[in-house]
């Protein structure tokens, strides 16, 4: 296997600082000094490296993006053709409205929307409004929310506040101290870590900010308790779906709970990898927007509109969550099945239709890298987490299946044996945020 890949992106570090622009892309993240790290060409499920080598992506699908698969012709048309209309103007584009339209009647509770072209900054968007909203400045948070100050600041009072969210070792430098204790952290499923908040914190918190699911189910009705808090305290409850949104069926995951949050976060499978987010909300609530100042010229911009008025079409024309469900639930099983067949313990873990699971040993993150390792051998770009795609079929699961089957076997030898450091070819992989050059 060539290596322009892995020889362009050593370049990359020394010319962008982290080498690129997404923490969960970088290839230390996979497999340091090994992974291929950049794409020719992508469709489908199968990505072509600069070397021209093939694999079947059952590690990310673009972060959770390509929800109906790498260059889907349906939106690929719909956006060429806007293309060629033209994707820019000094007047509005239409599909701006359409697209609004759309996500409100998928949530009857919802009013009005916004957009913007990332989940990150959707959320920033969704707090300014909240707080404009709400008329108070701290923030109550569960899950992970993007880079921006508002979330950030919550380890300038703690630097491992947000360790338990989602990634660890998240550094607050250049965020200002004046931050200090706005942004305040609680657990899913621990309605009393939200209950101290509010009690430390009394008549200030105007926003609450949750991923209503990730890993794990809600609980013990936590939703609805927390739906509950949020009207007691007057505060702005805002539901982040930029990851779960679309997946599990049309709109966000919360219809699934029954429970209603003031406003949503979109992202990621919105426009099937084109760049798009939205904000959605009761009209009292997004009012707001019109007493701050949110603005930005490439919020405009046609192509995003169109991508997810393609998406949402084709998701609704093919029952999309409904295949994305039995293929996340063929995964799971396949995954327990192959470990037991192999006595390996794993705990597999996420919704059916974005499953995950890790090695249940203190060498899980060995273990991982050894997994992307050997897979990455067979032709597969593969780590512990796969977000379903409309791209896969059962013959393609199934075929990676007996790859897996044949690194479980391997794996299972190194734990027997406790040499799987020795087996690494490349440095194990990072779990955290860490600087990449000195």
């Amino acid at each position: 296997m060539s290596n322009s890949g892995i020889k362009l992106w050593e370049k990359a570090k020394t010319l962008i600082p982290g080498g690129n622009q997404l923490l969960s892309k970088r290839s230390e993240m996979f497999l340091p000094g090994g992974w291929p790290s950049y794409y020719k060409k992508a469709k489908g499920c199968e990505i072509w490296d600069l070397d021209g080598n093939h694999y079947f992506d059952f590690c990310m699908m673009g972060v959770a993006a390509c929800i109906l698969g790498y260059g889907d012709d349906d939106v690929d048309g719909a956006v060429k053709e806007a293309i060629a209309n033209g994707g820019m103007s000094s007047l509005n584009s239409y599909e701006e409205v359409e697209l609004a339209q759309r996500l409100v009647d998928l949530h009857d509770w919802a009013d009005m929307a916004r957009f913007a072209r990332t989940g990150g900054e959707a959320c920033a968007i969704a707090v300014r409004i909240a707080r404009a909203a709400s008329g108070r400045d701290k923030v109550a948070f569960c899950g992970y929310h993007g880079w921006h100050d508002w979330y950030l600041s919550s380890n300038l009072s703690s630097e491992t506040n947000l360790d338990k969210q989602l990634l660890t070792g998240l550094e607050p430098l250049g965020v200002p101290q004046a931050l200090e204790g706005t942004s305040l952290p609680f657990y899913y499923n621990d309605i009393d870590t939200l209950k101290e908040i509010v009690a430390q914190n009394k008549d200030q918190i105007g926003v609450i900010i949750m991923e209503p699911q990730r890993g794990v189910p809600p609980e013990n009705n936590f939703l609805k308790d927390v739906r509950e808090i949020a009207d007691r305290i007057g505060a702005v409850l805002i539901f982040d779906e930029v990851s779960s949104g679309l997946r599990m069926n049309m709109g966000g995951i919360h219809l699934l709970h029954n429970v209603k949050p003031d406003m949503a976060v979109f992202g990621k499978a919105l426009g099937n990898g084109y760049p798009i987010a939205a904000v959605i909300g009761t009209r009292s609530v997004m009012d707001a927007a019109q007493g701050t100042f949110i603005s930005s010229t490439m919020w405009t911009e046609r192509i995003g509109f169109v991508a997810a008025l393609a998406t949402i079409k084709k998701m609704e024309d093919c029952n999309i969550p409904e295949k994305l469900i039995y293929l996340g639930e063929k995964i799971q099983k396949g995954w327990k099945k192959t470990a037991a067949e192999n006595s390996i313990k794993i705990n597999v873990q996420g919704v059916p239709a974005f499953p995950s699971f890790y090695y249940d040993y203190p060498e899980n993150t060995e273990l991982q890298t050894f997994f992307n390792q050997e897979m990455l051998e067979r032709g597969y770009l593969a780590s512990g987490s796969c977000p379903t795609t409309f791209a896969y079929t059962d013959d393609i699961v199934d075929t990676y299946f007996s790859n897996v089957s044949e690194v479980f076997a391997e794996i299972k030898k190194c734990i027997d044996n406790g040499d799987i450091k020795e087996k690494l070819k490349w440095p194990v992989r990072h779990n955290t945020f860490k600087r990449l050059t000195g």
